[in-house]
């Protein structure tokens, strides 16, 4: 029932929330309660917030506004709660936070990366304003509106819908100017592809409203074209409505245990399933540090129900659930009033949870959930900015670095193409790969076999090929693509 859906998520734009109805016990008149000490109690703790109020409207020097003053003694009882997953919306705040939790926003449809020296498009959404002006992914944006993007934050991109943005960008060295007009956005939570070996990959975005029935209607056409296993990539996803995980999950389990939540009493109440089905094929789910609340939930379950495997990094750590109450003139309270724990009962609250196989950087993890979801055959190319897999396009980059006559590539993505591990030797200032033989090959940076740059390693492929000869490489100059694979 979408009336009565439950989110979660991990951000403070866009956080848990549990669609329920204020209690009635408080929206009754004071004067139909039973009389006691509570009430009491009640009355006085009333009576003395409306006394302060009137004497600070009648003799504050500066004078007060009122609606200031009930905003502020709001905000001030819910800081009190020292919870940053609680939270007060007005009227016009509560349509913004439904908006956002449901993918909707007022744009021109891009995905950028921030890094230390740039911003750079990493995805275009098909059909978007920034399509239609012609703005590819891998665009270096150089200035938004005439401001150079080392003095903005990219929120001039959004806006009033109807309005115009100007973005002076780079591709492959040519400056361009693009006009695109802002316009109201949908995103689509779910989306997904068959790759080759019959390998489904799905990802989900956001615990939309609809996220449940996009899911099953993406399953249903993988299985049609002959799904054999499943990526499912949960990377970046904060959350969203909690019943839209659960009906997911119901998609992977006939019957069992989704989670266990618990209220003020302390009490494990286990939230089952007991008519889904199962998925039938093995699964692969992708997390990384921003995988939050709900996709928690739904690694959690799918995880310890023995049905994945977990590929990435640890997760955000978010195992708390609000609620959204109704209040007077619109306006609604976001308020935690659940735990949840996995399955195993782990409560991994501020801790996230940690993945079966640990990979550091996107296109790696990517690389390693379709290596063990059955693909022996990848090919990996794009340059510093994106990525294609098999010529499929995908979110990441195989970390393209030309300095003269010498490539070099991304050491993580170099070690998962031959499933090996990548490691840094400080002392010797060396990246270290060790194969599945537990053989170690070392490239030093004082050698030029190696890079480090903001935070990251990279490897001249000729020399990485030199020591793993199964490597196949090629770069096109013209083009500045690197092609990656392994014969």
């Amino acid at each position: 029932m979408k009336s009565s859906k439950v989110i979660t998520a991990a951000l403070s734009g866009c956080l848990a929330v549990s669609l329920i109805l204020a209690p009635a016990a408080l929206a009754a008149d004071s004067s139909q309660a039973a009389p006691g000490t509570d009430q009491a109690q009640a009355a006085a703790s009333t009576n003395r917030i409306n006394e302060i109020m009137q004497y600070l409207e009648q003799y504050n020097v500066e004078g007060i506004d009122q609606d200031t003053l009930i905003r502020g003694a709001i905000d001030g009882m819910v800081n009190t709660l020292n919870d940053p997953y609680s939270q007060y919306f007005d009227k016009d705040e509560a349509a913004a936070f439904s908006h956002a939790v449901d993918l909707e926003y007022v744009g021109i449809g891009i995905r950028m990366v921030y890094t230390a020296k740039e911003l750079y498009i990493e995805e275009v959404v098909a059909g978007s304003p920034a399509e239609q002006a012609g703005l590819k992914r891998g665009d270096t944006i150089l200035k938004i509106n005439g401001v150079k993007i080392q003095d903005t934050k990219g929120d001039e991109l959004s806006g009033t819908a109807g309005t115009k943005v100007s973005l002076l960008v780079s591709r492959k060295g040519m400056l361009k100017t693009f006009s695109v007009k802002r316009s109201e956005m949908a995103s689509t939570s779910v989306t997904s592809k068959m790759l080759g070996q019959n390998i489904a990959y799905i990802s989900i975005g956001g615990f939309t409203q609809n996220a449940d029935e996009e899911f099953t209607a993406a399953l249903d056409k993988m299985r049609a074209g002959g799904m054999k296993s499943l990526v499912l990539d949960l990377r970046d996803n904060t959350g969203g409505y909690m019943d839209s995980a659960y009906n997911i999950a119901s998609q992977f389990m006939d019957k069992g245990i989704m989670m266990y939540t618990s209220d003020q009493s302390g009490a494990l109440t286990p939230v089952t399933i007991t008519d889904g089905s199962k998925i039938g094929v093995p699964v692969v789910v992708l997390t990384n540090e921003y995988t939050a609340s709900a996709s928690e939930a739904l690694t959690g379950a799918l995880h310890d129900n023995k049905l994945a495997t977990v590929v990435g990094t640890r997760s955000f750590g978010k195992a708390r659930i609000q609620s959204l109450i109704p209040v007077s003139d619109g306006a609604e309270l976001k308020l935690t009033t659940q735990k949840y724990l996995t399955p195993s009962k782990e409560d991994f609250n501020h801790i996230g949870l940690t993945p079966d196989i640990e990979v550091q950087g996107k296109t790696a993890q990517l690389i390693t959930a379709l290596q063990i979801a059955g693909m022996n055959r990848i090919t990996a190319s794009g340059d510093n900015h994106i990525l294609d897999v098999n010529g499929s396009p995908f979110a990441g980059n195989v970390g393209l670095i030309k300095q003269g006559n010498t490539i070099y590539a991304s050491s993580r993505v170099l070690a998962a193409l031959l499933e090996s591990e990548v490691s840094w030797d400080a002392k010797n200032k060396k990246v270290l790969v060790t194969n599945g033989t537990g053989k170690v090959s070392g490239f030093a940076l004082a050698s030029k076999e190696a890079l480090s740059q903001n935070n990251e390693t990279f490897i001249d492929v000729k020399a990485f090929q030199q020591k793993f000869p199964s490597l196949v490489w090629n770069y096109n100059a013209a083009q500045n693509l690197l092609k990656l694979s392994v014969k």
